[in-house]
């Protein structure tokens, strides 16, 4: 196998031919629901340090070049595989290993299901006199289940209270009507879940 790839950043095991690095990308395209952005693209490989971050973006564009990956436009720009690149990624997906397809997989699921809860489940952060006012809102589809605001003294806290939030609003959720009925048992299985 000829290593023709740049190899900074890139873990053992990693993809260090510029063909593999379009494969990997092809595969990864057509084997999630939806398209994803250049940056999350680029991000799933690099994150997990399989592949060095100029020859990933050279191969997407190369890839969207030559007719593999077609662009498509909703709230944001992302990309797609058509039939020739799927038809690369049946034909020579075996020559990458199970273990890279399954880590570059999950990690492009995980980060859709982050971006669907972030969608779904807003924070508003304002910038106000002594602070900031964090805005949160858990949605139930066509409303909002729950929404609150709290008072955080820096813009730090507030960035923080957005992420845990974004991160499980269920357990958040739950915390809250757990309190508010005064469900002790709950409350003690969702602490243990906090821990």
């Amino acid at each position: 196998m000829e290593f023709d790839a740049l190899t900074a950043g890139v873990k053992p095991g990693g993809l260090r031919s510029k063909q593999d690095i379009k494969l990997l990308i092809c595969y990864l395209l057509s084997s999630i629901p939806q398209g994803l952005s250049k940056t999350d693209l680029i991000n799933v490989l690099q994150d997990n340090n399989l592949a060095n971050y100029f020859e990933v973006a050279s191969a997407f564009d190369e890839l969207l070049k030559q007719g593999n990956l077609t662009e498509a436009q909703e709230e944001e720009t992302f990309y797609t595989v058509t039939a020739s690149g799927k038809m690369i990624a049946q034909e020579l997906d075996v020559s990458l290993p199970i273990s890279i397809r399954e880590q570059v997989l999950s990690a492009a699921l995980s980060l859709m299901a982050q971006q669907k809860r972030e969608r779904e489940n807003t924070v508003t952060i304002t910038k106000i006199e002594n602070g900031c006012q964090v805005e949160c809102h858990i949605s139930g589809g066509e409303m909002d289940l729950m929404s609150f605001t709290l008072y955080v003294p820096d813009m730090m806290q507030a960035k923080l209270v957005k992420r845990n939030f974004q991160k499980d609003p269920q357990l958040i959720y739950s915390c809250m009507l757990a309190a508010l009925t005064r469900n002790q048992d709950m409350v003690r299985e969702l602490l243990g879940e906090l821990s």
